[in-house]
């Protein structure tokens, strides 16, 4: 590997805490599920991988999701608590759900001095619209105005999502478009890109806010630039993502190798796989 790498979207994860048709969705066709169990008690196991693979740094995206995935508001002790041993290799990612708190703003402050660096929203799973706030729904918008101020950024799922129980009403990256616009100081991160549905409209929000990039985890690398042709012209606001161990995501080596083979630019390969991840999370 000739870049250097930031890995923004990983799933280390309480297994322990997912209902069991999710976990078993993970744990199909992987023939590495008792390496992975391994991998998910141990960080020192886990950073060993990264080292073998040549991956500097990894986001661990965690989000309290107790009606699909299983995960109660405990999943954010649980990965501050795992990325705690090595905070200049794992980033732990946390996540306010605005239903199942009362005081949205203290939980993000605890959050922070958890040691939480980023808040994921995962809307098709967490069974909200990104912009509920501008229905009522105070607890979400006052999440986003802590998270401002720490200047924290927050990661939201766009894109489908085939976990059982998912509503993929909520996915269109079109809804993040209002919290752009009403917390322009606010770091956003559009993950996965909208894909499949919804590429053009990432695409836009990207290119219209300038608080606003993208990362591409979970999108087939051999089909990276037939759903974002003009990437190149974007390059200083994508992300490199791999959404490892998703049921699309075999392997991060390979993920990583078939990007390397894209028709970009060293620049704009650098600037994906690192450049830009290590200026929104800066050691």
């Amino acid at each position: 590997m000739s870049y250097r790498v930031i890995d923004l979207h990983v799933h280390v994860q309480p297994l322990e805490m997912f209902k069991p048709e999710a976990l078993e969705l993970i744990r199909r066709g992987r023939k590495d599920f008792d390496q992975l169990v391994e991998w998910f008690r141990s960080p020192a196991k886990f950073v060993a991988l990264l080292d073998s693979i040549e991956v500097e740094r990894a986001a661990l995206i965690n989000y309290v999701s107790p009606d699909v995935i299983g995960f109660t508001p405990e999943v954010n002790d649980w990965v501050a608590k795992y990325a705690a041993p090595f905070p200049k290799r794992l980033i732990a990612v946390g996540s306010v759900h605005p239903r199942y708190v009362s005081d949205a703003a203290g939980e993000v402050d605890r959050l922070v001095t958890l040691g939480i660096r980023m808040l994921k929203v995962h809307p098709p799973h967490q069974l909200l619209y990104p912009n509920e706030y501008r229905q009522g729904l105070g607890t979400q918008a006052a999440i986003y105005e802590r998270a401002q101020h720490h200047n924290l950024p927050v990661m939201f799922h766009t894109g489908t999502s085939v976990f059982p129980g998912a509503r993929n009403i909520y996915a269109d990256p079109l809804f993040v478009d209002d919290v752009a616009v009403d917390f322009p100081r606010l770091r956003i991160i559009l993950a996965h890109g909208g894909r499949p549905l919804w590429m053009n409209n990432a695409f836009f929000i990207v290119r219209r806010h300038p608080n606003v990039w993208m990362d591409i985890s979970s999108i087939p690398p051999h089909r990276l630039l037939e759903y974002f042709p003009r990437l190149e012209e974007i390059a200083r606001k994508v992300l490199y993502g791999s959404d490892w161990p998703g049921p699309s995501v075999a392997s991060m080596p390979a993920n990583m190798d078939a990007i390397c083979r894209l028709n970009l630019s060293d620049k704009a390969k650098s600037m994906i796989f690192y450049d830009n991840a290590a200026a929104l999370f800066p050691l």
